[in-house]
Parts: C-alpha cells; structure tokens; sequence
C-alpha cells in the first residue's frame, strides 16, 4: 500500500464518519462531497482513471451538490430540538456485525483462489471515440435530453407571476 493510497483512504473515511456523525446537515452534506472526492481519487490511485472520473463528475458534481442545494433550501437553520436516537451503540454493533459478516463472505468466495484473469486495456480515449464515431445519435438525444431537463427545471423554480403574493399591496404598520 503506498502513502498517497493510505492518505486518501484516511481522509475519505474521516469525511465518512463525519459525515454520519454531525448534526448540521449543510456540514454533513459537505463532508458527503469531500467523500465522494476522495473516493473518486482513490480510484484514480488504483489506475482506475475513468471510474475516479466518473465519480467526481456525477457524484461530487450533480448529487453531493444537488444535497447541499436542498438541504439549504428546505431546511432551516436551526437544529433539531430532540436527537433521533438514544441507542447510538445499538446502530454501532449492527454495522459492525453487517462489516463482519461481509468481511466473512468476501474471504470466502472463489474469486479468491484463483489467478484473476487479465485486465482488457481500455482506454477513456478508445471510449470516447466510440462514443464519437458509434453512437452519435445516443450522444446527441441524451444531450438534448439533459438540456429539456435544466430548462423544465429553471421554468419550475421561477415564480409565477399573477400570485396572490405579487397582486397584494405590502401591509402598513
């Protein structure tokens, strides 16, 4: 295992934990995104380059950050008034019982015993020029698509005009 390997490991499973353990959601989601980007470094210290890719792009781009949105415009800035658990070990024991048990499962497959099979050398390159050249139409009716999405997103988070809001005088003291 090389230091850069142990590093990001480490600080993924900070921002992990804390993110599980905070009560303000903005630093929870905050540190969910630090962990999806360590992750995603991870994969790229495993020579896994288009995974780690795609992780940062969809994850830590549009999920993590699409969380922080919502948890900025729904909730409100104070904390909860009561904790939702009182048997914090109870959760502790089940995730270390459920760790246990896939620990177990993994050790024991087959997989294991054998000599793994080589790796196909794929490249990000080699995949985006088969994008490019095959699938044309696929790359163009998904951009469109995604282009509706953001516009049909913008005209329901603009405000109606003609509400009952923008018709009424403002009240005088």
């Amino acid at each position: 295992m090389t230091l850069v390997f142990a590093l990001l490991a480490g600080i993924t499973l900070g921002a992990a934990l804390a993110a599980v353990t905070l009560r303000n959601l903005v630093h929870a989601a905050l540190c969910l995104a630090v962990t999806l980007s360590g992750l995603g470094l991870v994969y790229v210290s495993l020579g896994a380059e288009f995974v780690g890719l795609v992780q940062v792009l969809v994850y830590v781009g549009a999920v993590a950050i699409l969380i922080v949105f919502a948890v900025l415009l729904v909730r409100g800035t104070e904390p909860p008034e009561q904790g939702t658990s009182h048997t914090p070990w109870l959760g502790a024991a089940i995730t270390v019982l459920l760790a246990g048990v896939l620990v177990w499962a993994v050790m024991r497959s087959p997989s294991l015993r054998r000599d793994p099979a080589p790796a196909p050398t794929v490249t990000v390159r080699a995949l985006g020029e088969r994008l490019v050249r095959d699938q044309v139409v696929t790359l163009q009716t998904l951009g469109l698509l995604l282009t509706a999405a953001t516009l049909g997103a913008a005209l329901i988070a603009l405000p109606r005009r003609g509400t009952e809001s923008d018709s009424q005088p403002p009240a005088t003291p």
